[in-house]
């Protein structure tokens, strides 16, 4: 018994679709076919060449990368991807505490409104004096 798989096309035409996130339907409709005629498609093990550049584009990839698409290679480019150590750029480590931030930053606005109202106090004592004077 083989341990080799035949090259099927039909099923490398429908796992790029579920990557795709694509339905049959939606393929169909790119093509400008239906979609039992996708379901043929995809159930062939192989396809003329014409049909196949037509999937392609409506799939958005080039022939050659539905000949030579692997379920394995998918795999380990997405892992590979996944455990990569610079993926971790949103993971950073804190060298303050927020809250901390958080709190200088209300006490520096309590100042300023204090300094703010005080300034108006001074304002309106100014202006009443000018008031007497008249």
């Amino acid at each position: 018994m083989s341990t080799l798989t035949k090259n099927h096309i039909g099923r490398k035409i429908s796992r790029i679709r579920e990557l795709r996130d694509m339905k049959q339907e939606a393929l169909a409709l790119a093509m400008g076919t239906n979609q039992q005629t996708v379901s043929a498609i995809e159930n062939s093990e192989t396809i003329d060449e014409e049909k196949l550049v037509e999937v392609a584009k409506a799939l958005g990839v080039t022939v050659e990368a539905i000949k030579n698409f692997s379920d394995e290679a998918a795999i380990n480019y997405f892992n590979t991807f996944n455990e990569s150590p610079n993926n971790y750029f949103g993971l950073t480590n804190c060298t303050f505490n927020p809250l901390d931030k958080l709190m200088e930053t209300v006490d520096e606005n309590k100042k300023l409104y204090e300094r703010l109202l005080q300034a108006e106090k001074e304002k309106v004592k100014f202006l009443e004096n000018l008031l007497k004077e008249k």
